[in-house]
């Protein structure tokens, strides 16, 4: 997904059309588009022709780009999940795996990288209705695995924002939901966690269209992606002027949410309630 959003504004930024990317490496049309997409994987020559007709022929740019086509072509640990993931998933996972800065907004529920087992469990239940009681805990097991990136020594920075709403509807019984507001409250605390709660007394805010992650690469000359998951597909969004669109939104919640101080009195103000 990286290296074919890098090429594909690479050719567009020469006026190239993918009927003659497709020609220069002895392809269709329909293999550039693949290729853009993720779809397919990275042949190192097909790589290395379409970057000289990109005229791309600094060493050490090749270099990095042919280095992203090998880990493209290398099958990440979750791909040993696929059994019980939608099929766009995994693209995701690959990119969260590869963030330096992760930034959210979530308001149907606690974002995946949050969730206490039991809270996944539930949800992942509710989810999956009709699956099998294995299928199910296969599911939170991939997302427990998920979050074992955001405590490791090459944590990203991660930034999120919880309407009030995602707090408020309960996944599981009392204990389950008491459980999850206290490890927010703990995880908070993590010097690359900034958790801010959008509460109800605001009012209408920049989230009025829904869930999203911005997701940003330690790689300078690659652009952020915006995730946007659907009930039959996902979005991934990385044309600069909607990632700006997305962006704005994102500042703007965090400007208008209560501070990470705050915001965590508020959990521990609905903890007390709970």
């Amino acid at each position: 997904m990286l290296l074919g959003s890098h090429l594909r504004r690479l050719r567009e930024s020469r006026g190239i059309t993918r009927e003659k990317a497709g020609y220069s490496i002895r392809a269709s049309e329909s293999k550039i588009s693949r290729m853009e997409l993720g779809r397919v994987s990275f042949k190192t020559r097909d790589v290395e022709d379409l970057l000289t007709l990109y005229g791309i022929a600094d060493e050490a740019e090749r270099k990095s780009l042919l280095s992203l086509a090998k880990e493209a072509n290398v099958a990440g640990w979750w791909h040993s999940y696929s059994d019980v993931l939608p099929s766009w998933f995994p693209t995701y996972v690959g990119l969260e795996g590869a963030a330096a800065l992760i930034r959210s907004y979530e308001v149907q529920f606690v974002h995946g990288l949050l969730q206490t087992e039991a809270y996944a469990h539930a949800v992942v239940t509710r989810g999956m209705r009709g699956a099998s009681g294995a299928d199910i805990e296969r599911r939170v097991a991939l997302r427990l695995e998920r979050q074992k990136y955001l405590v490791s020594e090459s944590a990203p920075e991660f930034h999120v924002v919880l309407d009030e709403a995602a707090l408020r509807r309960p996944y599981g019984d009392r204990s389950v939901m008491r459980g999850q507001l206290q490890h927010l409250i703990d995880i908070s605390q993590r010097p690359n966690v900034r958790l801010q709660i959008m509460p109800f007394s605001f009012g209408g805010h920049a989230g009025e269209s829904g869930a999203f992650t911005v997701l940003s690469f330690p790689e300078s000359d690659l652009s952020d992606v915006v995730y946007l998951e659907q009930l039959t597909s996902a979005l991934y969004l990385d044309k600069r002027e909607d990632v700006a669109q997305y962006e704005k939104a994102m500042k703007e919640l965090q400007q208008d949410s209560p501070g990470p101080d705050e915001s965590r009195d508020l959990l521990r103000g609905l903890l007390q309630l709970s």
